[in-house]
């Protein structure tokens, strides 16, 4: 049974500062992934790691901005988020990449946890 768990949303000021945390048990070293979902639209890809952590892959609109990182020991991923804006308010949701494909394709994601909500205020 795989169980993902994801903490640490909230409300911030633009500009200001948040980290993720994604707390996941069962099939756990495997590649993991960060989603977002704003009011109304697709959900979306923001970040990769690989399973070793050696590898990592953003969305153009969070790089430079945002950070993922793992601690294997703890089974936790996590995204350091800065400089947030008023666009990066939606729920966020950690996955744990299973299939083949493009890193930043949902459908190869198949354990989701239940989203934790960041709002940005301007």
């Amino acid at each position: 049974q795989v169980q993902v768990v994801e903490s640490g949303g909230g409300l911030v000021q633009a500009g200001g500062s948040l980290r993720l945390s994604c707390a996941a048990s069962g099939r756990t070293f495997n590649d993991m992934g960060w989603f977002r979902q704003a009011p109304g639209k697709e959900r979306e890809f923001v970040a990769f790691i690989s399973r070793g952590g050696g590898t990592t892959d953003y969305a153009n609109s969070v790089q430079g901005r945002f950070t993922i990182s793992r601690d294997n020991a703890k089974n936790t991923v996590y995204l350091q988020m800065s400089s947030l804006k008023p666009e990066d308010t939606a729920d966020y949701y950690c996955a744990v990449k299973v299939y083949g494909g493009n890193n930043d394709n949902k459908y190869a994601y198949r354990y989701w946890g239940q989203g934790t909500q960041v709002t940005v205020s301007s």
